[in-house]
């Protein structure tokens, strides 16, 4: 199957500029192909994995991508989806933003592969030395103001009462002005983004024309958006899923794919996960017959934690769900109790105390209840647990004996709020 193709039947073609054209070039030789990522933030969101996962795919495909931190066109803000113009950020912090989204990219792609790695560079690297009057000059001209005008991303500002800056009108020229320098540097012929894109795309491939250079193409994927046509990425309390493990933890990451709706899972599955298609249906055809099994959440939930934050946060996370599922820690070894500590709340308290006795009441106060009144009523309602074991007796005291391993225990109040206590 032919690389446009294979995308397409995974949902994630939704504009070409030439497709029989494009399709000629890619079967014929290695493609340069780059997407953009303005630094906005130290951190990308899961809605940043669709123009990632179009550049792995084209790498997996014998093709090479770059990526551009937008140090310059960042200083300007893209108005594409936007209703209002955004605050813009000082040079220092944008540095900082620069750094953080160049080592994330480090881990989604191959660097290191002599042929097709992965180049990253900065667009302000050949856009500072250029004046204003240069750009005007030897860019602008290009061009027209209708042509910019008719662009979704212009027309919507414009309808907006806000208006558009002539800062941000100026972001498509920018963005133009770099696929034309990316393909003089190295030879980029394609550039990737998601459908929000295409106008700034299309940009860019109208300058290189207008210029009279070589054909450049554009390709584009559907937003991440759920089958009620909501955008991607954000938790129903409004938190942002970041890919930054500070952000979102792992255990808080893989929750949100494994919560994805059957509506959805088989999409998302085959956009992201990295199995041939055959298998994928194969997988949804199990899961389809019994879908209380969650199969197919499963196995997105595994691809997408792994390929961010690797497959050692994968068999953390899911030896939490194991604790969550169980409320016990039976089975697990030392070095799977310390790597647990890093994915479930914990509490240390010195050993000592342990040894000498905890009252259960304080014990609950200082793990998962709110106050010592909190703590038996919760005793009284029957939901307290040390190590999957009920507490009844609000004068109970927990010692030494209880830490797994000599190491940790287990306390929990109801089903899902509980805390690791590791002796200290």
């Amino acid at each position: 199957m032919q690389i446009l193709d294979e995308l397409a039947a995974r949902g994630l073609l939704a504009d070409v500029t030439d497709r029989a054209g494009l399709t000629d070039l890619l079967a014929k030789e290695s493609v340069t192909a780059y997407a953009g990522f303005d630094p906005t933030s130290s951190s990308l969101h899961v809605g940043s994995l669709v123009p990632v996962i179009l550049l792995k795919r084209l790498q997996l495909a014998g093709h090479r991508p770059i990526i551009v931190v937008g140090g310059a066109t960042g200083m300007v803000g893209d108005p594409s989806g936007k209703s209002d113009e955004r605050n813009l950020l000082d040079d220092a912090t944008l540095q900082a933003n620069v750094i953080g989204i160049r080592d994330q990219l480090a881990r989604l792609l191959d660097f290191e592969d002599p042929r097709i790695g992965a180049v990253m560079t900065n667009n302000a690297d050949w856009t500072r030395g250029v004046s204003l009057l240069e750009f005007m000059r030897d860019i602008g001209k290009y061009l027209t103001v209708n042509y910019m005008m008719a662009k979704d991303s212009v027309k919507n500002r414009l309808d907006n009462e806000s208006g558009i800056s002539w800062t941000e009108f100026s972001y498509m020229l920018l963005q133009a002005f770099d696929f034309v320098e990316l393909n003089k540097q190295y030879g980029c012929r394609l550039q990737v983004g998601g459908s929000d894109q295409y106008g700034n795309i299309t940009a860019g491939t109208e300058l290189s024309r207008k210029m009279g250079r070589t054909q450049l193409f554009g390709l584009t994927a559907p937003l991440l958006l759920d089958s009620t046509g909501q955008k991607m990425g954000k938790t129903s309390t409004g938190e942002r899923i970041w890919l930054d493990a500070a952000r979102t933890p792992p255990f808080e990451f893989y929750k949100y794919w494994f919560n994805v709706s059957d509506a959805d899972v088989g999409r998302f599955l085959k956009m992201f996960s990295l199995r041939p298609l055959a298998e994928l249906d194969e997988l949804l055809a199990e899961h389809d017959r019994d879908r209380a099994k969650h199969v197919a959440q499963r196995e997105l939930a595994r691809a997408l934690t792994s390929w961010v934050h690797g497959d050692a946060a994968v068999t953390r996370v899911e030896a939490a769900n194991r604790v969550f599922a169980t409320g016990t820690l039976e089975g697990l070894s030392l070095d799977e109790l310390a790597a647990l500590a890093e994915t479930i709340p914990t509490v240390d308290i010195p050993r000592t105390e342990l040894s000498a006795g905890i009252g259960i009441v304080d014990l609950l106060a200082r793990t998962v209840a709110e106050s010592k009144s909190d703590a038996r009523r919760t005793i009284t309602q029957g939901g307290a647990y040390v190590n999957n074991a009920r507490i009844a007796d609000d004068k109970h005291k927990v010692g030494a004996d209880a830490l797994v391993h000599g190491a940790m225990l287990l306390v929990r109040a109801g089903k899902k709020n509980l805390r690791l206590v590791r002796a200290v």
